[in-house]
């Protein structure tokens, strides 16, 4: 009797722990979306912040909390939470990058945003890690599930974003 309960009571949280995991975008390293882009290739989503951003802290409460974002992103892309500021070396596809004191910002923050750093901004990558497109500023949720759809099912391949908009 107590040993069924226990596996009972084990199975429970097991399920549990699952169902929360399926609440939270499941956010990973550079380093995590190379590798695992090796096994199942996927869009990259990247969310470039910096510690001092209020509206990055915004987006982190709402808009990467809504259940279609997540579940969204968590199917049809890879997604990695980038410090900009950060002065850790990220080595992406064979190219080390490394802080900049003149940019107060770490070189691939500079490269994504093209040179403009303005956060939040969410970049998208195809599956051989090309520059899709960087979006910049706080996104509510509506927004940006347009925005992951146009990317994420390729709309972006056969409609500019001016007529996908539209649709």
């Amino acid at each position: 009797m107590k040993k069924s309960f226990l596996t009972l009571l084990g199975i429970f949280f097991f399920a549990v722990n699952l169902s929360a995991q399926d609440n939270f975008i499941k956010w990973m390293s550079f380093e995590e979306a190379e590798t695992q882009m090796h096994q199942e290739p996927k869009k990259i989503f990247i969310d470039v912040f910096t510690n001092w951003c209020g509206w990055c802290k915004k987006m982190d409460a709402t808009t990467f909390k809504d259940p279609a974002i997540v579940a969204f992103i968590n199917k049809n892309y890879y997604a990695v939470k980038f410090n900009a500021e950060t002065r850790d070396t990220i080595v992406l596809n064979n190219t080390s990058y490394i802080f900049k004191p003149e940019n107060r910002a770490n070189e691939l923050a500079v490269a994504l945003l093209n040179g403009k750093l303005s956060y939040p901004t969410t970049v998208y990558l195809d599956e051989n890690f090309n520059m899709l497109s960087p979006v910049p500023g706080y996104l509510t949720a509506d927004v940006m599930l347009k925005i992951l759809k146009y990317f994420g099912e390729n709309h972006h391949k056969t409609t500019s974003w001016e007529d996908y908009q539209k649709m």
